[in-house]
């Protein structure tokens, strides 16, 4: 199961135990907001992307949306999602619960701008009703981000 990799994978620096588990669903920016009493925007969530050799992973603040224009400029290719089977398949974690922690280490992760507004965000943990609360500092760190980029609006 995903959030025990990831739980593991967090075990390395001593966070295993900040990872929250909730009795409903988190597996959408708004029902996580829900769960965790928070306002959507501090959700980070985790979309994932086709480039020529596999994939992206960029983290955003919940109330944004990728802008196409900006993605394209950054990525140098047009923003395509990867469907639901292949995020399972290549990130390994599925839908709902897609995070940074604890993926092939040739998949590069990116952090929107948009996260940097806030003191603390909650990314998921590898399971549709889990997530952390981490600075973004902290967010960068783990999820041995390649960047900050910019390319979401709202």
């Amino acid at each position: 199961m995903a959030i025990e990799l990831v739980r593991e994978y967090f075990k390395e620096f001593g966070m295993d135990d900040k990872i929250q588990e909730y009795e409903s669903s988190s597996a959408t920016v708004e029902l996580a907001a829900i769960a965790l009493n928070v306002e959507p925007a501090r959700i980070a969530k985790t979309l994932s992307f086709k480039v020529e050799d596999g994939c992206i992973l960029i983290v955003a603040a919940g109330d944004t949306k990728i802008d196409n224009a900006k993605f394209k400029q950054t990525f140098e290719v047009k923003a395509k999602m990867l469907p639901p089977e292949e995020v399972l398949e290549q990130v390994g974690h599925a839908v709902g619960g897609v995070c940074p922690f604890g993926i092939p280490t040739h998949i590069n992760v990116y952090l929107d701008e948009s996260l940097k507004r806030f003191d603390t965000v909650f990314p998921a943990c590898g399971s549709s009703n889990s997530a952390i609360e981490l600075t973004c500092e902290e967010l960068f760190t783990f999820a041995k981000a390649v960047d900050w980029v910019d390319v979401c609006k709202g």
